[in-house]
């Protein structure tokens, strides 16, 4: 029996089904354009053979580690590094047998779908994962990472990937980025510019992250001008590299819209150390609009990632440190918090705001009649915890109906685990075809128009508002 039926995730009436496969067909084999993501640049820079079995598909994957963990297994178990450096499993033979006993977790899962999707069509295994086959399995995996038609450039070729942007810290020295252009590889791999540590007082080592700044800009950030003027400077840097966006992982979506007086003396009462939680969050908010404003001047398309409680559990983070599964998804506000940024740019249309959520609550009521109307919003696709059949699903039946689909910005993998990539895009393919399907079923949707539409969901909307 085959690991993966060709009808997935298509309706089981037959008609739909026909049009949902006609449309797959058609985009199945487009090139995958991934304009977010975690994987390592160093992976593409160095080439080298990636590890065992284990280290490659489990311990960087928190999907599947914050699931073991849940059912009673310690991440020391899984090899999953520890901030102080204390001992963890080191056998990836021994890790890969724990998750080979303990796959039924991830039955009814998108985990499974993308496992299964790429033991099948990346290794060739057409077998489910047991206790009883996990070290024939393994040894056969191992084996093929051998290979160089394994190592991280050949199979950036072989996912038929135009082209994928890492994310990056704005105090990289894009060492990594630097090696991959040298080396004259025709694969295309962008940084991302990520502030995070340099625009939140609450980011461990804030101060020292400045300093940082300042000495890589040769800016004063000890001021508020040389502290702007030195993000400026770091966002050209990364354009020079390819940079075609920048991303924001904030606690929530609030904006500011300070005079320059006032966010000065902000940014002064943070700088010292002595803001408490309100004037951080103010400061916070109050970067935003300023990132905005320089997305305006420099063209560097802008995402928001707002709504999660970041490390949940404070005993976790001691002893792992960050993202490490513990980031639980919170109620978020758009409509008000968006406003002092939208009253200063939101109608500026050559501004791309790519709006994420983990709150589908606020999709029909808040997200699309936003971005269905203001031209600098656009809605980014369901994001990680939503990032599967069922959330692409409720994301096109809320947001369809008021964003339509040109408001939207098709799909992003958003991953760190570099094998699950084309998995999801499958997936994100199939569920689109699907969702298109019935609306030509239910003749509100001609079928070339479909096919068009389908063309746009896989490939033509991410690149442009990407500006890829």
């Amino acid at each position: 029996m085959a690991l993966l039926d060709d009808n997935r995730l298509f309706d089981a009436e037959p008609r739909a089904r026909s049009v949902a496969r006609a449309l797959y067909e058609g985009i199945r084999n487009l090139p995958l354009v991934s304009p977010h993501g975690h994987t390592e640049p160093r992976w593409y820079a160095e080439n080298a053979c990636f590890p065992d079995p284990a280290r490659l598909l489990i311990v960087p994957d928190h999907y599947i580690f914050r699931m073991l963990f849940s059912q009673g297994v310690r991440l020391e178990q899984l090899g999953v590094p520890t901030a102080d450096g204390s001992p963890v499993e080191a056998d990836g033979r021994a890790i890969w047998r724990l998750f080979a006993r303990h796959y039924h977790l991830f039955r009814g899962t998108p985990t499974r779908m993308w496992l299964d999707h790429t033991f099948s069509s990346l290794f060739g295994i057409d077998e489910r994962l047991t206790a009883d086959n996990a070290d024939r399995l393994y040894d056969h995996i191992a084996a093929l990472l051998e290979h160089d038609d394994y190592r991280p450039r050949a199979l950036f070729e072989r996912f038929n990937l135009e082209v994928i942007s890492t994310t990056d810290a704005a105090t990289d020295d894009l060492g990594w980025h630097r090696m991959i252009r040298d080396s004259g590889w025709r694969g295309r791999v962008v940084p991302a510019y990520r502030p995070d540590a340099v625009v939140d007082p609450d980011f461990a080592g804030f101060a020292a992250n400045l300093d940082r700044l300042g000495a890589l800009t040769g800016e004063d950030t000890g001021h508020w001008s040389g502290y702007l003027e030195a993000h400026r400077k770091r966002r050209a840097y990364f354009r020079s590299f390819g940079a075609t966006s920048s991303d924001h992982g904030h606690p929530t979506a609030e904006t500011a819209n300070l005079l320059p007086k006032e966010a000065g003396m902000l940014f002064d009462k943070v700088r010292s150390g002595h803001a408490d939680a309100r004037d951080k969050a103010l400061f916070r908010a109050q970067m935003l609009t300023e990132m905005a404003r320089m997305s305006i001047e420099d063209g560097l398309v802008m995402q928001i990632h707002p709504g999660s409680w970041r490390n949940h559990s404070p005993t976790m983070l001691a002893r792992f440190g960050r993202d490490k599964g513990f980031d639980i998804p919170t109620r978020t506000d758009y409509v008000g918090a968006l406003k002092p940024m939208l009253d200063a740019v939101g109608t500026e249309p050559e501004l791309t705001i790519i709006l994420f959520t983990l709150d589908e609550s606020v999709y029909a009521r808040e997200l699309a009649p936003l971005a269905g109307v203001y031209p600098a919003l656009k809605l980014g696709p369901p994001w990680w915890f939503h990032d599967s059949p069922e959330g692409m699903r409720r994301f096109r039946e809320m947001a369809t109906e008021t964003a339509g689909f040109y408001n939207t910005v098709g799909f992003n993998d958003d991953t760190r685990a570099f094998p699950s990539i084309p998995a999801r895009h499958d997936v994100a393919r199939r569920v689109d075809c699907a969702f298109l399907a019935r609306l030509v079923s239910e003749h509100r949707l001609d079928e070339d128009e479909a096919h068009e539409v389908a063309h746009e969901l896989a490939y033509g909307l991410a690149k442009r508002a990407y500006k890829l």
